[in-house]
């Protein structure tokens, strides 16, 4: 992407970011459950039961034209110092996180293991694997026990009766007394910024992963190989 094309992108999601933020309560059941049924957002999803007492939750969810293994591999190498956010790279940019968004499928971040880290900012602290299951769910978790708070971020990968996926993010968080606490984990700014850029990431994420998938189904023309000349060896004979 150009320079100037991450810069018009950008001050495309920062208008989105700042509408949402002002007008944080006539939207907010639109963000919350942006793209998903009323069913998907209501239903408990591994790794709820970490934030057993959310102060806020969201639901988002996308219909990807590609079964779960393909759309699984954008998932699993997301982070900083990984495959990026697929976000707007300039606003992730702007704060510090040094992120560079890939389009493509990077085979050294196929593999995450309980326990293993993701950053989403250099400097801030990494989140912790705390449930994963190839091609169908990676649950993400923090928690400071300092402060409080707390928060998942998880996705989850259902096959539909079409052999799409459908795509669903769950985030949940609890923030503690402290005002920082209340501002980086509570909904007043959290929730709208988070909002703008997670929309941003599915929309790219379905994209992405619907065209692996197009390319991937569509038909191969017979690999030509070497075909040895025919040898009449009797014409050879008669020759000799």
């Amino acid at each position: 992407m150009t320079r100037s094309a991450v810069i018009r992108q950008s001050l495309g999601g920062a208008v989105l970011i700042a509408t949402h933020v002002i007008l944080t309560k006539p939207l907010r059941r639109r963000r919350t459950t942006w793209g998903a049924t009323a069913t998907e957002a209501a239903a408990a999803l591994p790794g709820d039961e970490l934030i057993p007492h959310p102060a806020w939750c969201y639901t988002h969810a996308v219909t990807v034209d590609a079964p779960p293994e393909v759309v699984w591999p954008w998932i699993v190498q997301l982070g900083q110092g990984r495959g990026g956010f697929y976000s707007y790279v300039g606003l992730e940019n702007l704060i510090g996180c040094r992120v560079r968004n890939t389009d493509k499928v990077l085979r050294d971040y196929q593999n995450l293991d309980t326990g293993d880290e993701v950053r989403l900012h250099p400097k801030a602290p990494p989140l912790t694997v705390a449930s994963v299951e190839p091609n169908a769910r990676l649950v993400l978790h923090a928690r400071d026990p300092r402060t409080g708070d707390a928060s998942i971020w998880a996705f989850h990968l259902l096959r539909d009766q079409a052999g799409r996926t459908r795509l669903i993010e769950r985030g949940c968080s609890s923030c503690g007394p402290g005002l920082v606490s209340r501002l980086f984990f509570g909904p007043l700014l959290m929730e709208p910024i988070g909002f703008v850029m997670s929309r941003k990431m599915l929309l790219t994420i379905r994209a992405l992963a619907s065209a692996a998938g197009t390319e991937a189904a569509r038909p191969r023309p017979p690999r030509r190989g070497f075909v040895p000349r025919r040898i009449d060896l009797g014409r050879r004979r008669e020759c000799g």
